[in-house]
């Protein structure tokens, strides 16, 4: 082979060669994919916008859309039989065996842990009225699995499409799973994409069902002393009367609940910071990687997948307004000194911590003076567990 026989094959071998190859519309797509993780890279670093999360989504998408690169094996897992693991443990690369645990809903459940752990419900317990509005904003998930359904999307489908209104990646994952979705890759991408922009999309929504009077309302908070035995006793609770009410909600409440007992049983310390900090951001880290792997452009840039994007924006957008509408309803039947702040509805989406953040930061920004963080952090970690009860529910019916 001599020296300009090289050079071409060299050439052929380049990623700008291969996307030539692959012809008008598909290399428009792969550069549509690539820009779009152009995009979200910026609004990691620049914006700062969950880039925990945002960020290894961005990179894993750029990653499996480079021409050629071949990082992950999509023939492994689209199949109509069972899943070959031996195979893909055995040629697999490492994106490969990383989605094993997106597959087998190993992620979900250690992720759970993970946050768990981080929870403090102490202002929940403090104040058990704030569960009304986790219980609120779950109203999207149901309205979506309608609309879906209304749309064509088998039952099942349309149940897991539904609960990415939640903005709850690892639940949405696990039903996905569960159900046997034909569409768990378009239902995870939205899921944890709106999780990562919750503060490009909750702002506007809350803008439009609020005044700005509204919006200044102070709640003062009146800290309440929980016992030891209560913060014990909650998740134990809990994970029962889920376990009798709704099944199939234990596999994620339980684990949940498991993560917070470890953080209040106060025997456990260097575990529970091992499940904060560690565990927590290493598996968002594989999740973040193996939900990018499915936003390849051939896949992505489907109409189907467009529109299960559509939907989950609907989805989220009408929990954000059932929270802040409902909100709105009980303040018409309050003293004026005792009226809520509305925006704190909006925080019973299961995003924790990133909806109280947003909600916190709105507060500030309308009036330098309001601290509404408490209210907020009390509504969140109620929608966290109100849309795994949600999902369980769903389940239930549809199982």
């Amino acid at each position: 082979m001599n020296l300009l026989d090289s050079i071409t094959k060299f050439l052929e071998s380049t990623g700008f060669a291969i996307l030539g190859n692959e012809g008008g519309l598909a290399a428009f797509r792969t550069v549509v994919m690539l820009v779009i993780a152009c995009v979200l890279v910026y609004l990691a670093i620049v914006k700062g916008f969950e880039p925990l999360l945002l960020l290894p989504i961005a990179i894993g998408m750029l990653l499996t859309n480079l021409p050629g690169g071949g990082m992950f094996h999509e023939e492994y897992f689209m199949t109509s039989g069972e899943i070959d693991y031996g195979e893909v443990l055995r040629h697999g690369g490492l994106l490969d065996l990383l989605y094993i645990g997106v597959k087998t809903g190993i992620y979900p459940c250690l992720i759970f842990i993970g946050i768990g752990a981080m929870i403090d419900f102490g202002p929940l317990l403090s104040n058990p009225k704030l569960m009304l509005f986790g219980a609120a904003a779950q109203f999207g998930i149901f309205f979506t699995f309608s609309l879906a359904a209304l749309l064509g999307f088998p039952i099942k489908d349309a149940a897991a499409i539904g609960i990415i209104g939640a903005a709850d990646g690892p639940t949405a994952i696990f039903m996905a799973n569960f159900l046997k979705s034909n569409y768990l890759g378009a239902i995870m991408v939205a899921a944890y994409s709106y999780m990562a922009l919750v503060p490009i999309v909750q702002p506007p929504v809350i803008r439009a069902l609020t005044t700005k009077h509204e919006r200044m309302i102070r709640m003062p908070y009146h800290q309440h002393t929980v016992s030891k035995r209560t913060k014990i006793l909650f998740p134990i609770i809990i994970t029962a009367v889920c376990g009798i009410v709704s099944p199939r909600s234990v596999a994620l409440v339980g684990f949940l609940m498991f993560g917070n007992l470890i953080r209040v049983c106060g025997v456990l310390d260097s575990l529970s910071e091992t499940a904060q900090k560690t565990l927590s951001n290493l598996i968002t880290l594989f999740l973040g990687l193996t939900i990018a792997v499915r936003m390849q452009a051939a896949y992505f840039l489907t109409k189907q997948t467009l529109l299960i994007m559509a939907l989950g924006l609907v989805a989220f957008m009408f929990d954000t307004a059932g929270g802040v509408l409902v909100a709105k309803l009980i303040n018409l039947f309050l003293p004026k000194d005792k009226k809520l702040n509305p925006m704190i509805g909006a925080c019973g989406i299961s995003a924790f911590p990133m909806s109280a953040r947003v909600v916190y930061k709105m507060a500030i920004k309308e009036d330098p003076q309001n601290y509404l963080l408490m209210q907020c952090v009390g509504v969140n970690v109620s929608g966290q567990v109100a849309s795994v009860i949600a999902g369980g529910l769903l389940l239930n019916l549809l199982v």
